[in-house]
């Protein structure tokens, strides 16, 4: 566990063995006694002493993978009210199987079964913002116009995707956030982002670039494989270490599985919650 201060935001970092091996982080956000995400299952025990030292009003969760949302369960049993979309607390509620090299790096976490207490808080608007994942939500500090973004920015040129990632989706998204001209961005795994209007603005851009590059070498009638070689640099380490579950190959494919059909508007995945 690594911690930053950011005037009133405070970041803490967790990372694991395997973590530290592939540079994969994870961080829990705390600001005016408010919590962004809890973290993955493998850093409980830091957690744990994180909440027993904060004692947060109330959490948010920003959507359900595990390196987000690992110890929601620990958190409803401490009584810590949470806030979450519909979808997020039936994934988490639900507990799906996830591949081995996710176990490995942020481990299982277990289903959630106790009680959940309801977070709200006039301070903050919890945002929709789906294209990551059906249910990913960013949290908007309205006192300073700082933005706790989840997975929604992760870098300008990101080349790899989760199977179930919507990048067209994740375009507008990003333009509808940017939009909302936040004036601080604190990444899920990047950290401290400065200049968070043009960033996300910057990523919305390439990601259609991107886009409508893999569309024309689809309409040429390329494979797959030559456009991740020839557009994408081929596969990245994460692609291979992850089995292909995340992966250049699998931006590809949700551009060709995206064609012609269009993306849920913003907003679709869940209810904008103050």
């Amino acid at each position: 566990m690594r911690v930053e201060q950011h005037g009133d935001v405070t970041r803490v970092e967790l990372t694991s063995v395997a973590g530290r091996l592939v540079g994969y982080t994870a961080s829990v956000y705390l600001v005016r006694g408010v919590m962004i995400d809890t973290g993955f299952h493998r850093a409980r025990a830091d957690v744990a002493n994180v909440l027993a030292r904060h004692r947060p009003t109330g959490v948010f969760l920003t959507h359900a993978h595990e390196d987000h949302a690992g110890n929601v369960e620990l958190v409803a049993r401490a009584g810590v009210p949470i806030a979450a979309s519909a979808d997020t607390i039936a994934r988490v509620r639900a507990a799906s199987a996830i591949r081995a090299y996710r176990r490995l790096t942020w481990g299982t976490a277990p289903a959630l079964r106790a009680t959940l207490v309801p977070f709200d808080s006039a301070d903050f608007t919890f945002v929709p913002a789906p294209g990551h994942s059906p249910d990913h939500h960013v949290v908007l500090d309205q006192t300073n116009g700082t933005l706790f973004g989840g997975d929604l920015f992760l870098g300008v040129k990101v080349r790899v995707a989760h199977p179930a990632e919507d990048p067209r989706l994740l375009a507008r998204t990003l333009r509808e956030i940017a939009s909302l001209g936040p004036a601080r961005l604190f990444d899920a795994h990047r950290g401290f982002v400065a200049d968070p209007v043009a960033q996300l603005t910057a990523k919305a851009d390439w990601t259609e670039q991107t886009i409508a590059s893999i569309e024309r070498r689809i309409a040429g009638g390329q494979p797959d494989a030559a456009i991740v070689r020839e557009l994408l640099g081929g596969e990245s380490f994460p692609g291979y270490f992850s089995g292909g579950d995340y992966s250049r190959a699998n931006l590809v494919r949700a551009v060709r599985r995206t064609m012609g059909s269009g993306s849920r508007r913003f907003g679709g995945s869940g209810e904008s919650r103050r």
